[in-house]
């Protein structure tokens, strides 16, 4: 009898450590998911899971839609801004320490020639992701915070890291934006040359906000796409593919 319930118990403890480790695998996958374009219908305008941003003294927005991309059938995010300027965001939490590894794709017509990422005059991009962090901002900051959505800025990040298609500064710098430190920048393409294309972009934001703000970053909180071409007054179409965070 002895032996049989050890042996019980033994496949006891394997059927546990199993679930165990079935369940770890649920909550930790290996790639996160966090524009999943191509498996919606091109028929939605907004992306399920994303929610519009406005700024409240821009009058025209970009338009997103999704759409068949242009060159095969597969689903993806369309942004076209004339003159305007607005975005769409995910609220996500997760762990950069977890997932350092953000990979996209996209696909822009032309880069805005009138386009600077050190000026507000030229502070527009022919496309752009940010992906935002839960930072305390503090009493000064939260005050900082309150006079900007005073000016008409009604969704604000208190840190972030804003990875765009440049023009007129060259890729891989790092540089606060013409607005507020709290968001960096840093250009992973820049000019015309690889416009009219799919382009396969991937960061460590792990090691970019470590270089951006000098310490550890805590959790992302989002991940937000934007089109922009209020302050040059151009004319741009941009359009991107899926979204994904990967383990190291």
């Amino acid at each position: 009898m002895s032996s049989i319930r050890s042996s019980k118990t033994v496949a006891g403890l394997a059927i546990i450590l199993l679930l165990v480790v079935a369940g770890a695998a649920t909550v930790h996958p290996d790639v996160l998911t966090i524009g999943a374009f191509s498996s919606a219908s091109a028929q939605q305008i907004t992306p399920t899971g994303w929610e519009r941003i406005t700024f409240g003294k821009i009058d025209v927005e970009t338009e997103y839609n999704l759409v068949r991309a242009p060159d095969d059938s597969t689903v993806v995010l369309r942004a076209t801004s004339d003159g305007g300027a607005s975005g769409l965001v995910t609220r996500r939490r997760i762990d950069p320490n977890e997932y350092p590894i953000l990979r996209w794709r996209w696909r822009v017509s032309n880069v805005l020639e009138d386009g600077n990422a050190r000026t507000k005059d030229g502070d527009d991009y022919a496309a752009r992701i940010y992906v935002t962090f839960d930072h305390d901002l503090g009493i000064g900051g939260r005050i900082k915070r309150t006079a900007l959505k005073a000016l008409g800025y009604d969704d604000i990040p208190s840190r972030a890291l804003n990875y765009v298609w440049a023009n007129q500064v060259d890729a891989g710098q790092i540089f606060p934006s013409a607005y507020t430190d709290w968001v960096m920048m840093i250009p992973v393409r820049s000019g015309s040359s690889d416009t009219g294309r799919w382009v396969t972009e991937q960061r460590n934001i792990l090691e970019d906000y470590r270089r951006a703000f000098g310490e550890d970053p805590p959790a992302v909180t989002g991940i937000a796409i934007m089109t922009d071409t209020d302050n040059t007054g151009g004319k741009t179409t941009a359009y991107y593919g899926d979204i994904i965070s990967v383990q190291r």
